[in-house]
């Protein structure tokens, strides 16, 4: 009989489910044991961070740049998980990391990063715009740290490799881009994953609906520490136009917590 399967939590709850394929003790050099465990899996990763983020935080405040970077990765956590079993890994800054592999249930690990990058920029009413970057390959799913202070996060060239996709500046700018090396797209149609849309519900043919995605041809990148690529950009040319953009929504949001008391700024004393 077929045994229940549950989705992970978290990245934790899988190392526990699972048996590892490294579990012992090191030491240091200097006399400190530290321990190695982890389980290594086949996966894609997602990552995603806000677009100019800098330049839309210059003018908040501390406390609205959390709202802001709060809204944000609530709203892209919440998007990233609504169809697809990822696993968010960690939040790094303005940055989300999230794991798909076929032990979290995926059939096509790139394939569920890519079309959760889909989703989230089509679902982008807040414009955050996000860039997005995919690795796929080898990884190991690991505690890292001591005994005093540890968590649970993935290990391997498909991270850096994400992370860095997801740094390149896009060559169509002012909306979300999606970037991975060339080798992934092999033996897929664009279509497969970008199907034009009827967003109206009329019934019109594919060659009369809107394709709000472009897929630009390969170019090769230097990417930081790591050998040039080529890479393939998928872009949004959609343009969102927000009756609320998110740096207000943030500013709102402070007040509202002041007015209710929620938020209790220090005192500020200037001295001369």
């Amino acid at each position: 009989m077929k045994g229940t399967e549950y989705p992970y939590a978290s990245l934790d709850d899988f190392l526990i489910s699972n048996p590892l394929t490294v579990d012992g003790q090191l030491d240091d050099g200097w006399g400190a044991i530290f321990p190695v465990k982890g389980r290594e899996i086949e996966a894609a990763i997602l990552f995603a961070d806000i677009s100019s983020f800098a330049r839309r935080t210059f003018q908040l405040t501390p406390t609205e740049t959390l709202i802001f970077v709060n809204n944000f990765l609530a709203w892209i956590s919440a998007e990233a998980l609504r169809k697809y079993p990822g696993i968010v890994d960690k939040y790094i800054g303005d940055e989300v990391m999230v794991v798909f592999s076929a032990e979290f249930g995926s059939k096509d690990p790139f394939a569920d990063a890519l079309m959760t990058a889909r989703w989230m920029a089509e679902n982008d009413v807040l414009d955050y715009c996000p860039h997005m970057g995919i690795g796929t390959g080898q990884v190991t799913v690991g505690f890292v740290g001591t005994p005093l202070k540890y968590n649970c996060t993935v290990y391997g060239m498909p991270v850096a490799l994400a992370k860095r996709c997801a740094t390149v500046p896009p060559k169509v700018p002012g909306g979300a881009s999606i970037i991975f090396p060339a080798e992934l797209w092999k033996g897929r149609g664009f279509d497969e994953f970008f199907p034009p849309r009827d967003p109206l519900g009329a019934g019109r043919a594919p060659r009369d609906l809107p394709q709000p995605w472009q897929m630009l041809p390969p170019r090769r990148v230097d990417l930081k520490n790591m050998p040039s690529i080529d890479i393939l950009e998928i872009a949004n040319k959609e343009v969102h136009d927000p009756s609320q953009t998110a740096e207000d929504r943030a500013r709102d949001s402070l007040r509202a917590l002041l007015k209710a008391g929620l938020y209790r700024p220090p005192r500020r004393v200037t001295s001369f």
